[in-house]
């Protein structure tokens, strides 16, 4: 349990300097790049809950990473897609020498 405490500590320190960005930040920028999810996929996929998957996307619109559109089939239903700055800092982070663990690997190895 303190090997894995410690590789998160070390990620989130890495991708707050290197990336300016949280761990959940970089893992939603991940789930993005897939397709238009809504903000309840993001939650699932990302396992946060609905208010911190709210203040993330919040973030990531603030630094220009991310845009909302509404849905096509349901306008209610807000849809997430990365901008050019969010598709160029994704590609950093998975070319970069961030030692990402294990465990969250498969999140940054889906194609963008």
């Amino acid at each position: 349990m303190r090997e894995l405490i410690k590789a998160m500590s070390q990620l989130e320190e890495q991708l707050q300097i290197l990336y300016d960005l949280s761990p959940n930040e970089a893992m939603a920028l991940c789930c993005i790049a897939q397709d238009n999810p809504t903000a309840s996929c993001i939650s699932e996929n990302v396992g946060l809950s609905p208010s911190n998957t709210s203040k993330v996307l919040r973030v990531l619109e603030l630094k220009k990473l991310i845009e909302r559109s509404m849905g096509e089939e349901d306008r209610r239903q807000m849809r997430f897609k990365l901008t050019h700055s969010g598709h160029l800092k994704l590609q950093d982070i998975k070319t970069g020498e961030i030692e990402i663990p294990i465990f969250v690997r498969p999140l940054f190895d889906k194609d963008i």
